[in-house]
């Protein structure tokens, strides 16, 4: 598999540090509200990443943090009059059920920066006992001058950003021997949450929480670091900066950035009155629809969010789902025996399909390329499989279109527990609104029982329904 490593701007063939393994670190939401479907992208692309390095066979160890000790979370404490604990717990829950929805596979840790304190103080020492880092009234900064490669992963010169900083003035910042020093602990205001160290009683700066998450679960030397591409700087930065000067090794082979997510062409803002979260599209679509949406570009592509783009990728999963349906059906009425001898040849071509879809997934996980050839093996289906076709060759089609669909995180036969009588009412309901000429709503309830793995077929005997 090919990686397109930030660090080195060029494509590299990916090779773990330990054969068989995959050692991956993705930075997570901070928790202070429900997470935004900008907060979406790195969530499902770097899944489809680590389900890709399974589906290949790799054993993934794979860390996702959640910030749970922050500015906006105290902010939002502090309006809600409750403590910043109950405001991270709340969020992170919320969090998770958005994760599930979107068939976002929980991190093999999903580590906590308030649970790694004593780790941080650790580091943080031996970043002052090396030099790297020094004391101000209880502040801790890391002294950017001490590492000769600062700007390695953003591709910025030192100097260059030095002259930037050169008028900046604001409160704390004449303390600090270099505008570019960043804080790696600070004196906890009043009303804040706070922890002792041998500075003050304070909390931790946002770039060393990662830093030594990554180190706890992962060791010193990783394999992938990945996140939205507004990491790269500071964060990413200040993180390869104070993780190597800490352990003296490479923090990280390869790093991954997914680019911007923009609405209607438009950056997402509340200003804007174009910020959407993940729940709000819930009410209206299915998840996976919003997960094959963000699979359908390049992760390292600008992605325009969009009306008519969420209903082509509706329409699309409802393609998916349609073609796997039948095939269903049709397996489960087939009689039982081999592969007809003229089906030989259509389950190897069947099969072609798994090469063809690793091949697009390869080249840095190309996901766009790779739903490409699950329409191509669509298109096989619905034209190769018939009701006279075999169990076998019905049966081996099924599975690799699900087996695909299932490494991109997309589920092809979603399971239903609807009572009949549930689906029987929902289906008067939307005759009700179709004969009251309520289409949006007659439409809305048809998408709402296709979500839940029930399609409706309007036949001249009435409507039917049968489970996907």
């Amino acid at each position: 598999m090919k990686i397109f490593n930030t660090l080195s701007m060029q494509m590299e063939e990916f090779v773990p540090l330990v054969p068989g393994k995959v050692r991956m670190y993705v930075c997570g939401p901070t928790v202070y509200n429900l997470i935004h479907i900008g907060n979406a992208r790195p969530m499902i692309v770097f899944d489809t990443v680590r389900r890709y390095f399974e589906h290949k066979g790799y054993e993934v160890d794979y860390v996702s943090n959640f910030t749970d000790v922050d500015d906006k979370i105290i902010k939002a404490a502090m309006e809600e009059g409750v403590s910043a604990e109950e405001i991270s717990k709340r969020y992170i829950e919320e969090c998770k059920k958005d994760m599930a929805a979107m068939n976002v596979r929980p991190a093999t840790v999903h580590p906590l920066a308030t649970q790694e304190i004593p780790g941080m103080i650790e580091m943080i020492e031996t970043l002052i006992d090396k030099g790297h880092a020094y004391v101000k009234n209880g502040t801790v900064y890391f002294r950017t001058r001490s590492f000769n490669e600062y700007g390695k992963l953003s591709h910025k010169n030192l100097d260059d950003l030095r002259s930037g900083f050169r008028d900046l003035k604001v409160t704390g910042e004449d303390e600090k021997e270099d505008p570019l020093d960043f804080v790696l602990w600070k004196p906890k205001k009043e009303g804040e949450p706070s922890w002792p160290s041998p500075w003050c009683d304070g909390r931790p700066g946002w770039h060393i929480e990662c830093s030594v998450m990554a180190k706890k679960y992962l060791g010193e030397e990783i394999d992938i670091h990945a996140g939205g591409e507004d990491l790269v700087f500071p964060h990413h930065e200040n993180e390869i900066a104070q993780s190597e000067c800490a352990t003296g090794v490479p923090f990280a082979r390869y790093w991954m950035h997914n680019a911007f997510l923009n609405i209607d062409n438009r950056k997402m803002s509340k200003s804007l009155g174009n910020f959407f979260t993940v729940r709000d599209i819930s009410k209206k679509y299915d998840l996976q629809v919003l997960r094959l949406f963000m699979l359908s570009a390049h992760y390292r592509s600008p992605l325009n969010f969009s009306a008519d783009l969420m209903e082509a990728a509706k329409n699309s999963l409802d393609r998916i789902r349609r073609s796997a349906a039948r095939l269903k059906d049709i397996v489960e009425y087939a009689g039982a025996g081999p592969a007809f001898d003229d089906e030989i040849a259509k389950i190897k071509e069947a099969q072609s399909f798994i090469a063809k879809f690793d091949e697009k997934m390869d080249m840095d996980a190309n996901t766009a390329d790779a739903l490409s050839v699950i329409f191509d093996l669509v298109r096989f289906a619905n034209t190769q499989v018939t009701e006279a076709s075999s169990r076998a060759f019905s049966e081996a089609v099924l599975e690799i279109l699900t087996n695909l669909c299932d490494v991109l995180g997309l589920v092809a036969c979603p399971k239903t527990e609807m009572l009949d009588s549930d689906i029987e009412k929902m289906i008067a309901e939307r005759q009700a609104a179709r004969k009251a000429k309520d289409f949006k709503r007659a439409d809305a309830i048809r998408d709402d029982l296709l979500s839940r793995g029930i399609e409706l077929m309007d036949t001249k005997e009435g409507v039917k329904w049968k489970k996907a």
